[in-house]
């Protein structure tokens, strides 16, 4: 046994020290990530004039700055928060430009509010000369196709492109039809179906239901970290993550589903954007996403993504571990599956004579 192993193993075997680490890794990523407030917030405070109650639904922005022109801007999915999901891909973004992160609001959720307010920071980012990737994960893909569905061509030729990673853009991504239940019914998909169904009026319901998705949350967290040894970064990366489940209100948790209630799938008939598109698909999408998923569906063929995305990649994340299959946007336990597939993207697409004469 090495020295070092020796020593991993004395402090993981001290919970009191292995604490103390764990705090200090959360430091250090408070000192790099901090709040930022573009100097643009016309849409914002356009929003909150029309709805005074919109100021519990205001996105919270982050910035941690990079050494490159491009950066790129992180939606997350239902949880973590934007700031967590892609720790183990900070350094690789970093290298292009800043990152700028969308953390959802802890007490209620408006499109309307998270669209003004990333137009803002589009708008922000072209005044600098600078054109951002936008970075979609799971539900953040969702209001992304939305988003884009929705905004003008001036917003889009200010997007350098897109990555969307086990892209969710319909509620019928994860619910299926009720004459389709031959395989049971999945504890995320029986979760989610009460949660649309339950009255908005009804708060007791509400609470209930949010209440019973935070266990399921909890659960696949802790079914992603199985018989893993997780390290310090992961377990400040937990930490956060159960601080989402926990602080997150009955009407904020609510009011994301309704936002995916809600959101239509696009037109194939119809591009949605052209610009480069890199979609990752886990290899075990299937585990979340039913098998009557119109968004699997639709990346399965290029006959058909190609309509709304004609510069689009699909790529399928595999683990080469063997009984380890990547799961869905599972960005902090497979990132050695990811970040090589994400690292060639950004290298082909911001550098290309580099790639060429490579």
């Amino acid at each position: 046994m090495s020295d070092k192993t020796a020593k991993l193993r004395v402090v993981k075997n001290n919970s009191s020290v292995m604490s103390a680490f764990t705090v200090a890794a959360g430091f250090m990523r408070s000192i790099s990530i901090k709040r930022f407030v573009p100097k643009i917030r016309r849409r914002e405070f356009a929003s909150l004039e029309q709805n005074q109650d919109s100021h519990r639904t205001r996105c919270l922005i982050f910035r941690e700055k990079g050494v490159g022109n491009v950066p790129t801007i992180v939606l997350g999915g239902f949880v973590p928060d934007a700031t967590e999901t892609i720790e183990f891909q900070r350094k690789l973004l970093r290298q292009h430009g800043s990152i700028y992160y969308v953390n959802y609001a802890r007490n209620g959720f408006s499109q309307e509010m998270f669209a003004a307010q990333l137009t803002d920071l589009i708008e922000h980012l072209a005044l600098k000369g600078q054109k951002p990737l936008l970075m979609g994960i799971s539900f953040g893909c969702g209001l992304l196709s939305n988003y884009l569905r929705h905004t003008g061509k001036k917003t889009h030729e200010n997007i350098r492109g897109l990555i969307l990673i086990s892209p969710v853009i319909t509620t019928n991504d994860l619910i299926r039809p009720t004459d389709q239940k031959r395989d049971g019914v999945r504890i995320l998909e029986s979760t989610l179906k009460k949660i649309v169904a339950a009255d908005p009026a009804n708060e007791a319901d509400i609470s209930k239901q949010i209440e019973r998705s935070r266990r399921c949350f909890q659960a696949l967290f802790n079914a992603g970290a199985g018989n893993r040894t997780l390290s310090v970064r992961h377990l400040a990366i937990q930490k956060k993550i159960n601080d989402v489940i926990e602080y997150t209100t009955a009407r904020g948790g609510f009011e994301r589903v309704v936002a995916l209630r809600n959101f239509r799938f696009p037109f194939l008939s119809s591009k949605l954007f052209t610009g480069p598109v890199l979609v990752l698909l886990a290899e075990n999408e299937s585990d979340i996403l039913v098998p009557s998923s119109p968004t699997l569906k639709m990346f399965s063929q290029p006959s058909l993504y190609s309509r709304m995305f004609p510069a689009c990649q699909v790529k399928i994340v595999k683990s080469d571990i063997v009984g380890d299959g990547v799961a869905h946007a599972s960005l902090i336990f497979h990132h050695e599956a990811y970040n090589p597939l994400l690292e060639n993207w950004y290298d082909k697409l911001l550098y290309p004579r580099l790639q060429m004469a490579v």
